[in-house]
């Protein structure tokens, strides 16, 4: 269940960081600079889609990788540009702009904007190329070529997710809250996760209570 803008879920997530994880919510940058933001729009050669750049006016990344959000960490409008471009180099070298016989999508494509990534260094995508399902969310890069199979129509609504699940109790497409002992928050499969790296997880409480 989606809902508000992407600056009103942001408000919503930092108010249940301030009240359970407050060490995740220190994690967050602040908002973007005018100057950062120009520079990232520079390096793509085309200006970040509106949804993205009022997430980055509310907050300009992570100070460090964190599973703050699921499967992904948002990354600073400087991270964009750089993640952009490695991706960018990496498809001209190695054929992956061109879809193969096997697949549906390229490794990569330039109106690809990763706006998060994974772990594992995936990108979590939002699709800029024209059509009905412009601004969707994917994945794309590292291992394997882009994947829409369980995509987001937008930033907005997947962002409007995690606000719902944290505020009214749920999980987001599998992915359930977990706070660590460190007060970081924390997304695993499933509803009875018990540990992390052998350290215990306390599933997260819902709303701001």
């Amino acid at each position: 269940m989606s809902e508000g803008t992407v600056s009103s879920s942001w408000r919503r997530i930092d108010d249940w960081l301030a009240a359970h994880a407050p060490a995740a919510l220190a994690m967050l940058n602040p908002p973007v600079t005018a100057e950062a933001l120009e520079s990232a729009q520079h390096v793509l050669g085309i200006r970040l889609p509106d949804e993205l750049k009022e997430s980055l006016k509310c907050h300009d990344g992570l100070s460090g990788w964190s599973s703050l959000l699921p499967e992904s960490a948002p990354l600073s409008a400087s991270g964009i540009a750089e993640h952009w471009q490695i991706c960018m180099e990496t498809a001209a070298d190695n054929d992956g702009f061109v879809v193969p016989p096997w697949d549906d999508e390229p490794w990569w494509h330039p109106l690809w904007i990763p706006w998060a990534e994974s772990a594992d260094g995936k990108a979590h995508i939002i699709d800029l190329r024209p059509g009905p399902d412009h601004g969707r969310l994917g994945w794309a890069g590292h291992g394997g070529g882009g994947d829409f199979s369980d995509s987001w129509a937008s930033l907005a609504s997947y962002l409007g997710d995690v606000s719902h699940a944290l505020h009214f109790g749920g999980g987001v497409r599998g992915e359930f809250p977990y706070l660590t002992l460190d007060g970081q928050l924390w997304w695993d499969l499933g509803e009875d996760c018990r540990s992390l790296n052998g350290r215990p997880l306390i599933p997260a409480p819902v709303g701001l209570r």
